[in-house]
């Protein structure tokens, strides 16, 4: 059994370990793959696992001995799961693995916001506090989360997580959700997308990308939000308009945009948001702790396994 890893760099940079992999057939790791190399470097492989290497109808009908397809995350838009299906290829993905890590970076991405520690820590590296005349200073707003009201857009794993963690910081939930009201956690209020705008000092994004949601705030949707509130986006880059978000900013419509994900990645250089004083991004690493990648990587394996066993488990377009 030939097993290939595309892009095995992001998920494992080294600090962890693809030895159980090894275990259960010849296995080739690349850290990176280019579009022009993917099907070389597949072709000959019964299974093939990949992170954001992306396997089309054009490079899958050119790996007549693809057996399975696994991807290395929960998003597993870089497959094309129909022509694999045709082809009698299986694919799976890693589900909820990141739950917990990525409703982690909600909330420092918004203590960054509230409280500046990092602006702080900075400031008294550069001996601003030791030149203090009192015993104590501050040059931003600072702001208690605690009786705000933070509203969330999708309700799947991680906006459940994150719900949990806003109630413990004494926020009122909101949601805008498919699900009925009573099916909701107890204490998260049901709400339509523009009363869930129009309400939140806090707007956290976790719906999934699809048709209906590509720039689904913009300049319209922003216009309905509080001046003073803050958006965050750790979901999908094109759930926002990246523009639209920066325009909002620098007119103080917005008070700040924090984002772990943007529309291209990595971004260009003159993307509008990297220049914004009040956008606060990060490269992409909500998913990327140490914990999260190791439960990535197990359940890969696991995959990997049950398919071997003939028994696949975490298959998707079944």
């Amino acid at each position: 059994m030939k097993i290939v890893i595309l892009d095995g760099y992001t998920a494992n940079p080294g600090d962890l370990s693809w030895e159980a992999l090894e275990g259960l057939g010849e296995l080739t790791v690349y850290d990176r793959t280019r579009p022009e190399e993917t099907v070389e470097r597949a072709k000959g492989a019964d299974i093939v696992l990949t992170n954001k290497v992306c396997l089309r109808k054009q490079e899958i009908e050119l790996l007549p001995k693809l057996k399975y397809i696994g991807v290395l995350a929960t998003g597993y838009n870089v497959v094309d799961v129909e022509t694999a299906k045709a082809h009698g290829i299986v694919v799976t993905n890693v589900p909820a693995y990141s739950t917990e890590s990525v409703a982690q970076m909600v909330f420092a991405h918004l203590l960054t916001v509230t409280n500046h520690t990092d602006h702080y820590a900075i400031l008294n590296r550069n001996g601003k506090w030791t030149a203090s005349p009192d015993f104590c200073y501050w040059d931003t707003q600072l702001t208690e989360l605690a009786g705000k009201t933070f509203g969330i857009v999708g309700l799947g794993n991680i906006g459940r997580r994150v719900a949990a963690i806003a109630q413990a910081f004494g926020m009122k939930v909101l949601a805008y959700t498919s699900k009925a009201a009573e099916e909701l956690p107890s204490g998260i209020e049901k709400r339509t997308m523009d009363e869930l705008l129009k309400e939140s000092d806090v707007v956290s994004l976790h719906c999934p990308l699809i048709p209906g949601t590509h720039h689904l705030m913009n300049s319209q949707t922003l216009q309905m939000m509080k001046p003073s509130a803050i958006l965050i986006n750790t979901g999908r880059g094109p759930l926002v308009n990246d523009q639209d978000v920066a325009d909002a900013l620098k007119a103080h419509r917005l008070r700040a945009y924090c984002a772990d994900v943007l529309s291209e990645e990595p971004p260009k250089a003159d993307n509008p948001l990297l220049p914004c004083k009040n956008a606060y991004i990060t490269p992409h690493i909500a998913w990327a702790t140490k914990e999260a990648r190791t439960r990535l990587i197990d359940v890969a394996i696991r995959n990997v396994q049950a398919f071997i066993d003939g028994k696949p488990m975490n298959e998707v377009g079944s």
